[in-house]
C-alpha cells in the first residue's frame, strides 16, 4: 500500500460526468479500503453532467473557484471554503461561474467507481 500520492505524479482522466479528475488516493491504485479523494477541475463557463452515484456518498470541498450547484431540486452558489455533502441517489451537477478553474477535492466513500454514475436528464 502507497501511503503517499504525489501530485505530480498523477495523470488526469475525464469521468462520465465530464469533469477532469486527478485522482489523489484510490483501493484500485494506493490500496487504501473505503473511500477515495480526487481533485476535479472544471474550466470557466463550463458544467459537469446531471449525474447519479447509487452507492457513494460524496463530500466536495470547494478549494478554489466559484460555481453553482445543482443538488436534487435546489441550487445555489459555492465558493472556495465551501463543502458540500451529496448523498447516494440524488442527481448532481456542478458549473463553473467564475474566471477561473474550479478546483473541487471530492471525497467518496465507498470509493468512486464508473459503473456507479448515472447520467441524468437536465432538470
Amino acid at each position: 500500500m502507497s501511503f503517499i500520492t504525489h501530485f505530480n505524479d498523477v495523470l488526469p482522466y475525464q469521468t462520465k460526468d465530464g469533469s477532469q479528475i486527478y485522482e489523489l488516493m484510490h483501493p484500485a491504485k494506493q490500496g487504501n479500503q473505503n473511500q477515495s479523494l480526487a481533485l476535479a477541475l472544471i474550466p470557466p463557463g463550463e458544467k459537469t453532467k446531471l449525474h447519479t452515484h447509487q452507492k457513494s456518498e460524496e463530500l466536495y470541498y470547494i478549494q478554489s473557484g466559484t460555481g453553482k450547484m445543482t443538488l436534487g431540486d435546489d441550487q445555489f452558489e459555492i465558493k472556495s471554503g465551501d463543502t458540500v455533502c451529496i448523498r447516494p441517489g440524488i442527481p448532481h451537477s456542478v458549473e463553473n461561474t467564475g474566471q477561473s478553474d474550479l478546483k473541487i477535492l471530492c471525497c467518496c466513500a465507498p470509493a468512486y467507481d464508473h459503473g456507479d454514475t448515472n447520467i441524468k436528464d437536465s432538470i
